[in-house]
């Protein structure tokens, strides 16, 4: 049976089961770059350094993503999925060791370690594409991204409950928490069933990866993804320090991130449907333009209520644009280029990824809040523009002769 071939009602289960590990590997996910800024600006003398743990799991996530699905490749889905939790574990505890002897690189090399077991926890979403019928695609990729939406509340809530509870050592529980998270991915694993590829799929090398890449809809879906997930880690990492430095209270801005992983979330109940009803590109639109209204909201008042206004809508407008740009992204590949097509998508999203997370802190220490707003108006102007241009490409094909 062909990894593409499983029959619905299994895959339907392995989806289920797949939601779930993304739920709990994404709540450790959403703690860690919820708590990376403010326990950076703890550890470290220079504040405008404060989010460099952030880019260190984004950048541990861009550097592993090429690995990870080749290994992948070899070894199967799910002894990759397993070896990624032994690695989120390993991460969690090192950071963990970092704050409580106060020690920032070690901190920092804890994050990149758990970052880079953030790049197999991603691959989730083409696991569940994989083994789905093609009718079954998009609505499977929006199943496993609702098991985010566990994220939205369990990941800040741990946060909270667990900041002082090795008191001095603040968020010296949260990461032991983010630890225990990875033990119980690996503990749902055991239920999942992944079929491995087929001899064909592992052994045909495809197309040239030049030739995949040229496509307009390869273009697309990797503009979308990368200037989607981009924009909302460098708004969403300045979030939690632009809150303390307008003297709201921890309560708060961990409230604000909860919805805001809320809104990434929620809209994967329809998400899916809505790209068989309308189409991915119209949805991909939508989603650009729910992030030019999270900006003007941010851009108006810095008060409690703009914050999570904002960031709510900055994850409704990553979750079309993502799950949008992951499902495009699927039409473009081969069985036997999946591997390498993925993995240079993920490379690209969380590459991307790393230089917002850089930049946030430098942006908001020197210039502002306002200033991280304005910076990520032009990337979505640009992912926009290309979905107008594929839609253009797409309805002059369709008017060929032939």
């Amino acid at each position: 049976m062909s990894v593409s071939q499983m029959a619905e009602p299994a895959a339907k289960r392995n989806v289920f089961l797949l939601a779930a590990c993304m739920a709990l590997g994404n709540s450790a996910n959403m703690l860690q770059v919820t708590l990376g800024g403010l326990v950076g600006h703890i550890l470290v003398t220079d504040k405008a350094y404060a989010t460099l743990p952030v880019t260190f799991v984004v950048g541990g996530t861009a550097l592993a993503t090429i690995p990870a699905s080749m290994l992948m490749n070899r070894i199967g889905r799910k002894p990759g999925f397993m070896l990624g939790c032994v690695l989120a574990g390993s991460g969690s505890l090192l950071a963990a060791l970092g704050i409580y002897l106060a020690l920032f690189p070690l901190f920092c090399v804890g994050a990149f370690i758990f970052g880079a077991s953030n790049a197999f926890t991603q691959l989730y979403r083409f696991a569940a594409a994989d083994i789905s019928p093609p009718h079954f695609k998009s609505r499977a990729i929006s199943w496993v991204m609702v098991g985010g939406l566990c994220a939205a509340f369990l990941g800040p809530e741990v946060a909270k409950y667990t900041r002082e509870m090795l008191s001095p050592h603040l968020f010296l529980a949260s990461y032991i928490a983010a630890a225990i998270l990875a033990s119980l991915v690996l503990l749902v694993l055991l239920f999942v069933h992944l079929p491995k590829a087929t001899v064909a799929e592992m052994t045909e090398k495809g197309r040239p990866l030049v030739e995949i890449v040229r496509q307009p809809s390869f273009i697309v879906a990797a503009m979308a993804g990368m200037f989607a997930y981009g924009v909302m880690n460098l708004m969403m990492t300045a979030t939690p320090l632009a809150m303390q430095i307008c003297a709201h209270p921890f309560a708060a801005a961990a409230t604000v991130i909860q919805w805001h992983v809320f809104g990434m979330f929620f809209p994967s109940f329809f998400t899916g449907n809505l790209i068989a009803r309308f189409g991915t590109l119209r949805i991909i639109m939508v989603g650009a333009a729910l992030n030019i209204i999270c900006m003007a909201i941010a851009l108006s008042g810095q008060e409690v209520m703009n914050f999570q206004l904002a960031l709510a809508l900055l994850g409704v407008g990553w979750n079309f644009m993502y799950i949008g740009a992951t499902s495009l992204l699927t039409e473009v590949y081969r069985p036997s280029e999946r591997a390498k097509t993925q993995a240079l998508n993920d490379f690209l999203v969380f590459g991307t990824v790393a230089l917002a997370s850089l930049g946030s802190g430098k942006l908001l220490y020197f210039y502002g809040w306002n200033s991280v707003s304005l910076s990520s108006l032009p990337f979505i102007l640009m992912a926009a523009l290309a979905v107008a241009w594929l839609m253009l490409v797409r309805r002059r094909a369709a008017h060929l002769p032939g």
